[in-house]
């Protein structure tokens, strides 16, 4: 926390009175402690961080072992208000935090007493406060918890189950986790502390736990209008704008901006919260959002704001990123190509501030 960046008294004590406070109790020395862009390993004194923006973020954290190995990155995103409070603790059986145990009692003694441990608390770093919100600007509060799994926790490991799992819940337990809601794990179901090690019979069951998935939307597989010929459905299916146009009126109350926020959200679940699934959904929006000709020489503001969050997207990844990843099958060379093409087609009166967004995000792809 020491290389946080430097600031004067006076500027601290205005961000300490407009900030948001993130308390997190007895965690063990050396865990992967993360918020937005940056993350560090605890030391034998801290408590949290201090001087949050109020705003949306995302917090993230691994185990350690013995060795300094990390455990897979478990996260969640919050909306925070100015002045809020957030208390978590560690709950070592799980190595995850959890709110259990956390009364309205305890979260008012310690905001009241905050400055009792401002010298245990990390600074939030903002010099890199604009590179976070670059890539997160379209993310509402809304659209934050529609995306945001059921119990809240955002895994780069898949979560599963087992029918013997199951059987050891009780009726409300069961109901519990079909209908959603918080789940932070055995802490939550004292019963499912009582089921036994899994057999190699036992792993053939496993099944995917949908409380712990994240809540993407789902790309039509229908890219024609009832009734289309075949000229037009082979058209549609060339030109995805009847695609886009069906998702953003169907499945988006902000439209355009949930869109692009959910591009956003996927990226940032992918980069930092290290989930493949994320990055699956982030190629399929972004594949539509390319391929759709007509959309390019209409929706001017979708596209400029699109090439803007793209822009931003590669260029606060490290460049090896791409490489290793995106390269394998080509997806980012092949879509941006076809998205160039319809760019350089497009007319109408907003062409000209498209083109003008891709002028200067064309580098940026070179680079």
């Amino acid at each position: 926390w020491r290389s946080l960046i430097r600031m004067d008294q006076e500027q601290a004590r205005r961000l300490f009175s407009g900030g948001a406070f993130l308390v997190l109790l007895d965690v063990p020395q050396n865990t992967e402690i993360g918020i937005d862009y940056n993350s560090w390993r605890s030391g034998p004194n801290f408590m949290g961080i201090k001087m949050i923006p109020p705003g949306l973020h995302y917090i993230y954290y691994s185990a350690v072992n013995n060795t300094g190995q990390a455990a897979p990155r478990t996260g969640f995103f919050h909306y925070f208000r100015k002045q809020e409070t957030l208390v978590y603790r560690w709950d070592a059986n799980n190595e995850d935090v959890t709110d259990d145990g956390v009364t309205m009692e305890m979260v008012a003694r310690i905001s009241a007493g905050i400055r009792d441990i401002d010298k245990q608390l990390g600074a939030y770093p903002y010099d890199s406060l604009k590179t976070w919100y670059s890539l997160t600007n379209h993310i509402s509060e809304s659209l934050m918890t529609r995306l945001q799994p059921l119990n809240q926790k955002i895994t780069s490991v898949t979560q599963l189950l087992t029918d013997q799992t199951k059987d050891h819940m009780g009726l409300e337990e069961q109901d519990h986790m079909i209908m959603g809601g918080t789940f932070a794990g055995v802490g939550d179901f004292p019963s499912l502390a009582k089921v036994p090690a899994l057999s190699q019979k036992d792993c053939l069951h496993l099944i995917k736990d949908h409380t712990a998935s994240i809540r993407f939307t789902a790309i039509p597989s229908q890219k024609h209008p009832e009734g289309s010929s075949p000229s037009d459905i082979s058209r549609h299916n060339m030109d995805l704008t009847y695609t886009l146009t069906s998702m953003l009126t169907g499945c988006y109350d902000n439209g355009v901006d949930d869109l692009l926020g959910e591009v956003q959200f996927a990226f940032v679940c992918f980069l930092i919260g290290h989930v493949y699934e994320a990055f699956d959904q982030w190629k399929k929006m972004v594949w539509l959002l390319c391929s759709c000709e007509e959309a390019i020489a209409t929706q001017h503001e979708l596209y400029s704001s699109f090439i803007s969050v793209l822009h931003f997207q590669l260029k606060h990844t490290p460049k090896d990123f791409f490489v290793d990843i995106v390269s394998r099958d080509n997806f980012l060379t092949v879509t941006l190509k076809n998205f160039f093409a319809n760019l350089e087609d497009c007319v109408g009166a907003g062409q000209d501030l498209v083109k003008r967004e891709l002028n200067e995000f064309a580098p940026t792809v070179i680079d």
